[in-house]
């Protein structure tokens, strides 16, 4: 484990500009939208857009497109939460339990079929894990837009395996970023039940 820190502290110090703007615009986001800010979209914004520059320079191919993605969710996101004069802003609600069924199910079914399409253009030794949390963070990345609480539990079991991502591709400080999302998923979990309708 100290190995892992002195690794840490190291690349941190030869980290680029824009991956620590993105690391903070990003840590910005997840502190907003635990907190139902709508300002958290901005940031969500422009931080996954360094991050599509990023993650395209290391290969990561499907957690390049999935931050395009958030882009779009970005604008999504923040339409869906602003408030417009006659329509009340969205109240955080459950998904129910067969819906989480068939989200899994075609989860799984799209992460193997990004793997399959992916064989033949990409190589990698990490396609299945960067193609299934792409997957799974694209469900997720809906129901925080249309304040599901259940966005939390995903991103609980999301976040650990981006980490492990991130690690293994040597981008180590978005790793960390991963780590503190995960937290940060605990909070905005018990944080939202309080407004849960």
């Amino acid at each position: 484990m100290t190995e892992f820190f002195d690794i840490a502290v190291q690349q941190f110090q030869q980290q680029s500009l824009l991956e620590l703007l993105a690391f903070v615009l990003s840590v910005l986001y997840v502190v907003l939208a635990t907190r139902q800010n709508i300002w958290c979209w901005p940031c969500a914004f422009v931080g996954t857009g360094i991050f599509v520059y990023l993650f395209w320079e290391v290969t990561l191919v499907f957690q390049m497109l999935l931050n395009f993605y958030y882009i779009i969710m970005a604008v999504v996101g923040f339409l869906s939460w602003k408030e417009v004069k006659d329509k009340p802003t969205l109240s955080i609600t459950r998904v129910d339990a067969r819906v989480h069924i068939l989200l899994i199910f075609v989860g799984f079914f799209a992460t193997w079929s990004l793997v399959k399409m992916g064989e033949n253009w990409f190589t990698g030794d990490w396609v299945w894990l960067d193609a299934g949390t792409a997957v799974f963070s694209v469900i997720a990345t809906v129901m925080t837009a249309r304040k599901k609480i259940d966005n939390w539990v995903y991103w609980l079991v999301i976040n650990p395996a981006t980490a492990y991502l991130m690690f293994q591709n040597g981008l180590y400080l978005t790793c960390a970023l991963m780590f503190l999302y995960t937290i940060m998923s605990i909070y905005g979990f018990v944080n939202w039940r309080k407004y849960l309708t």
